[in-house]
This record gives structure tokens, sequence and C-alpha cells, in this order.
């Protein structure tokens, strides 16, 4: 019972399934990953692969226990995303790309048939055949391949964009804004998410965060009313059922614990951290074979997720 122990899982960000769907027929079209399996392909947090989906951004699937999956396509749009935020693009001119994209191509062609690419300051769209600027839909002309090779490249300069009082942020934007700030200004994004909730009192994802921050900061009562407002706008959620069950067994309400523990795996019966709580908690109350059994399942999810991070798969 140690080695599970000692890498005991804690607080989780606004959440998604875990563990990739499976389809064991001979005519598997392709392989789909869950929305933490996905993140943490792609190194990104589960809370924006959640806010993507739910602006449209992405076509997810549900599998039939539950969980968001994502396939192909869906990880080349992310893996896009991740490349413009980490050249210093903002996640909201990011989201205006993308829907700007879509409304600028043909309902049969995807996303990920369009290459995005970094100029400078300038985004710019190619199908292969003709340069863009997905922000506005304006053709661009490229001379670099008549120009003499010692001249510069020509490009047009995009205007920058007039900045945004904090009062034109919608809901999302806050949440977005909150998200991006957490390990900076953990403050910060405490106010974002308030924001967030009191725009749209049903983004049970800000709730969770929001939560979690409070219960980072010791302030468990507050945390507690924002878990339990975020199972009941989105009881489907594993997460806030798990961060409930962290906080409930701190505060040693341990039966309640094991039912909110209980609540997550029934979400999401592949969460193998909420496999990992349970049972320890319920080896602490003496039932071991329960105890084990959740464990058991921890570790066999574990060794799933540790093999299909392997180099090769």
């Amino acid at each position: 019972m140690a080695e599970e122990s000692s890498a005991r899982p804690q607080l989780l960000t606004a959440p998604f399934g875990v563990a990739a769907v499976h389809s064991r027929s001979s005519d598997q079209a392709e392989r789909r990953l869950s929305l933490r399996e996905a993140a943490k392909t792609l190194e990104v947090p589960e809370a924006r692969l959640r806010a993507l989906a739910r602006a449209g951004l992405l076509a997810p699937q549900r599998g039939p226990i539950g969980p968001l999956t994502f396939g192909f396509q869906d990880l080349v749009l992310l893996r896009t995303t991740k490349s413009l935020l980490e050249h210093g693009v903002p996640m909201r001119r990011i989201r205006h790309i993308w829907s700007s994209l879509r409304e600028q191509l043909a309902q049969d062609v995807p996303l990920s048939s369009i290459a995005i690419q970094l100029d400078g300051d300038e985004v710019v769209a190619t199908d292969g055949a003709a340069v863009w600027k997905p922000d506005s839909g304006q053709f661009l002309l490229d001379f670099e391949a008549t120009a003499p090779v010692a001249a510069p490249r020509l490009r047009l300069v995009e205007r920058a964009e007039p900045a945004r009082r904090d009062q034109d942020l919608s809901a999302a934007e806050w949440y977005e804004h909150g998200l991006e700030i957490e390990a900076s200004a953990p403050d910060e994004a405490i106010q974002a998410y308030e924001q967030a909730i009191g725009l749209d009192p049903t983004l049970a994802d800000a709730h969770v965060n929001l939560g979690r921050l409070f219960h980072l900061r010791g302030e468990r009562g507050r945390a507690e009313a924002l878990y339990r407002d975020a199972v009941r706008l989105a009881p489907e959620d594993p997460t806030s059922h798990f961060n409930l069950g962290v906080l409930l067994e701190e505060q040693k309400r341990r039966d309640e614990a094991v039912h909110a523990y209980n609540q997550a795996i029934g979400r999401d019966p592949e969460f193998a951290d909420a496999h990992c709580n349970l049972g320890l908690l319920l080896e602490s109350l003496g039932r071991t074979q329960d105890a084990m059994r959740h464990l058991m399942t921890a570790r066999e999810l574990y060794r799933t997720t540790e093999a299909l991070d392997r180099p090769g798969r």
C-alpha cells in the first residue's frame, strides 16, 4: 500500500474524462483519446480543452459511458492552438481565428486541412493554393516566389486591434483569462473566475477552478460551496465530485468522501486518481477487500497510461 500512498493524487483543475476509448471492432476507424489523455499528450490544461469544446471549436464525441473523446482532427487543431499560444498569440484571438475560419470554409472542409502560419505578429492561413488572413478573410499576395533572392519579402502588415476594456469581456473570456494566470497570479485568477460566474452563473468549470483556488488557500467552506454548485450545474462531470471528495476527506468526513469518489468513478470508470484515493480511504476504514479492488484498478490504469506515453506509440 505504501507505493500508492506516496504519490497520492490531489486536486484537479476543471476536468475531463480519462483513458482512451478502445474499440474491439475489426473495422475500427480511428483511435480516440479522452480529454485527460489528450491534455497530457499535448501538455495543455484539461480545462482549456473543455473551454474549446464548449465554444464549438472542436468536435468531440461522447463514448458509451459518457466521457468526451477526441480524434485526429481535434489533435491537429489543438497542436496548432498550443503553438500559437507559445508564440504569444492571445487565446482570445485564437478563438476568433478558428471561429472565422469555420465561417470562411465550406461545410465539408475540415479546419485541420488548413495550415496556420505565424509571420512576425501576423497570422496567416493557407490551403496550399491561396494565402489569407483568417481574422478578416482578406487574401494576400505572396511575392516570395518571384522576387529576386536578395530582395526583402513583401507582406501586408495587420493593424493592431484596439485593446478591449475589462467590462467588454464575456464570461468565457474571463474564464480563459483565469486559466492563463492561475499559476502566476492566483489572486487575480480568483477575480477573473468571479467575474465569469457573475456574468454566467451556470459556468460550472469556473466554479470548479474557483473552488480549487479557495481550497488551496485553506478556505474550505467557500471551496465546498463552489464544488457543490459545480456538481449541481454539471452533475456528469467527474472532476467536481473528485475535488469535493478530496476536501471532505481532509475534513475527516470520510463517509461523504467515499460517496463523492464513487460519484466520480460512476461518471468515469477509468478515473485512475479517483480509484486510488478511494482505495486508500477504504483501506483506512478497514474495508480491505474493496480497497484492494480500487487500488488494483488504479494501478492498471496508470500502467496503461504509461504504456501509451512510451515512444513509438
